[in-house]
């Protein structure tokens, strides 16, 4: 899989992120066939038991269960920024994590309610599930090899007929700069949440959606929307997915009903091939990319996702860094013009040192 990063080009990019009701779904067996789909009138059949309705349960964090968690203080009075920075390739550093359990929950979408998510494998905090909050998660155990990162990353889990497939080992998640001045990203605001996708598009919203990469890939196939039939039967081929997560927030809260109207993607700086935040969503912050992997290949006929058909894939980030050190990485990798290890460390700017220790902590 290749690791070069990719700017968001000019065709994935556009306006605010479009407030699309999510639905999240019941659980999913380990013998759910997931029935092809073709086109976007299918799309809700074989999601049958999937409910169409953005998240109004009362949780820790949103106390009165309307879906807003304001964020405090909100951050006001910033200006998209238009500028154009010195050159520098990449801004960006990793957090390796690795899977920690699976279960049918979403604290994010289904907050307190277990068991009513389809299967999920989550990354990161080794704690989350559906009662989950930033309280909860802030300064717990973590598989990250940051041991500040108390984050929650998540997925749907992937299944090959009765058996589920887990990634191996630490998954490569990217913290990048979504936009072209990539010295105005600053660090996530702690207990920030959204989801990445919607496991009820059909194949050509998931290939049209701003945050697809290079769709599923293994062997030299590439730009698939849906999971391959075949992968090549070696024991270097493994199935892969990358996928971007919006970067431009608004400022003013930490979730929304839809877990996505807070955030949006980049959009294009008029009469330029330059990225910047929309005005409705001025703060830019890390764009997160899941590069993930599983150890799965040859026949792939019966190999599909807990939400369905490959393009059901989305993701959810739920942010427990520890601030001080997040903003250390932000500031020497992203604001830096770096490409960082989970360290903060450049192999081919050494001179420019670390952020972290050898143990990942603060110096």
């Amino acid at each position: 899989m290749r690791s070069s990063p990719r700017r968001l080009p000019a065709l994935l990019v556009g306006t605010a992120l479009v407030a699309s009701v999510l639905g999240i779904g019941t659980i999913a067996s380990a013998t759910d066939t997931g029935t092809p789909r073709v086109t976007t009138a299918t799309a809700a059949a074989d999601h049958t038991g999937h409910t169409a309705a953005v998240s109004t349960q009362a949780s820790g964090d949103d106390t009165d269960g309307d879906g807003y968690i304001p964020a405090v203080p909100q951050v006001t009075g910033v200006v998209p920024s238009t500028a154009t920075p010195p050159p520098a390739y990449h801004h960006e550093f990793q957090a390796g994590c690795s899977v920690t359990h699976t279960a049918p929950d979403d604290p994010i979408v289904y907050p307190g309610q277990f068991g009513k998510s389809h299967d999920h494998t989550f990354m990161g905090n080794t704690t989350t599930d559906a009662a989950s909050t930033t309280g909860s998660l802030y300064g717990g155990s973590t598989s990250c090899k940051v041991p500040v990162d108390a984050s929650a990353y998540w997925m749907p889990s992937l299944y090959k007929g009765d058996q589920k497939i887990l990634p191996v080992g630490p998954q490569v998640i990217y913290y990048k700069a979504g936009v072209t001045d990539y010295r105005s990203v600053r660090p996530f605001p702690k207990g920030l949440r959204f989801v990445v996708g919607n496991p009820m598009q059909s194949a050509q919203e998931f290939r049209s959606h701003k945050g697809f990469v290079e769709g599923w890939e293994c062997g030299e196939s590439f730009f698939n929307t849906d999971i391959p039939a075949n992968c090549p039967s070696r024991p270097d081929v493994q199935l892969n997915l990358r996928m971007q997560a919006p970067s431009c927030w608004d400022g003013k809260y930490l979730d929304t009903p839809n877990h996505q109207a807070h955030m949006a993607y980049p959009v294009v700086k008029p009469g330029t091939n330059d990225n910047m935040c929309p005005a409705s969503h001025p703060v830019a912050l890390p764009m997160i990319e899941f590069k993930m992997a599983w150890p799965v290949n040859g026949d792939m006929s019966q190999v599909r996702l807990a939400s369905g058909r490959g393009y059901s894939f989305h993701y959810d980030f739920f942010n427990a860094w520890e601030e001080r050190t997040l903003k250390a990485l932000v500031d020497h990798c992203i604001v830096g013009g770096l490409q960082c290890d989970t360290r903060g460390f450049d192999l081919y700017r050494p001179e420019r040192g670390a952020a972290l220790n050898t143990d990942h902590r603060l110096p």
